[in-house]
C-alpha cells in the first residue's frame, strides 16, 4: 500500500511539474502584448504613462506581487482602469506572463 501512495505522489508531482508554467515562455508573451505599457523590466513605460494620463503599474511592485495568480490573469484578460483587455494572453500563455510577472518581484 506504501509503495502505491508513493508511486502515485510521485507521479503527481511529475505531472505538475509538466504543466508548471513557464517563466521563460512568459517572457516571449510578455513582451509581445505587455511590454509598450510595462516596460521590459516591469518599470511602467513613462511616456505611456504621460500620453494615457494614468500611472501604470510597476510589475515589480509589492502592491502588483501580492495579487493572486487569479488576480493578476483577471487583469490580463478583463483589463483594468485604462488597461484594456489582452486578448492574444490566454490559455498557457496567461500562466505563463503570470509566471514571468512573478519572476519580477523586487
Amino acid at each position: 500500500m506504501r509503495a502505491i501512495l508513493i508511486s502515485v505522489t510521485v507521479a503527481a508531482l511529475w505531472v505538475g511539474a509538466a504543466f508548471a508554467a513557464d517563466a521563460k515562455a512568459g517572457e516571449a508573451a510578455y513582451d509581445k502584448s505587455c511590454k509598450n505599457c510595462h516596460g521590459a523590466d516591469g518599470t511602467a513605460n513613462p511616456a505611456i504613462s504621460k500620453m494615457m494620463k494614468v500611472d501604470v503599474a510597476d510589475l515589480k511592485s509589492p502592491a502588483v506581487q501580492s495579487l493572486s495568480d487569479d488576480d493578476l490573469k483577471k487583469v490580463i484578460t478583463d483589463g483594468k482602469g485604462k488597461m484594456k483587455p489582452i486578448a492574444s494572453v490566454t490559455g498557457a500563455s496567461l500562466d505563463n506572463v503570470v509566471a514571468y510577472v512573478r519572476s519580477l518581484k523586487k
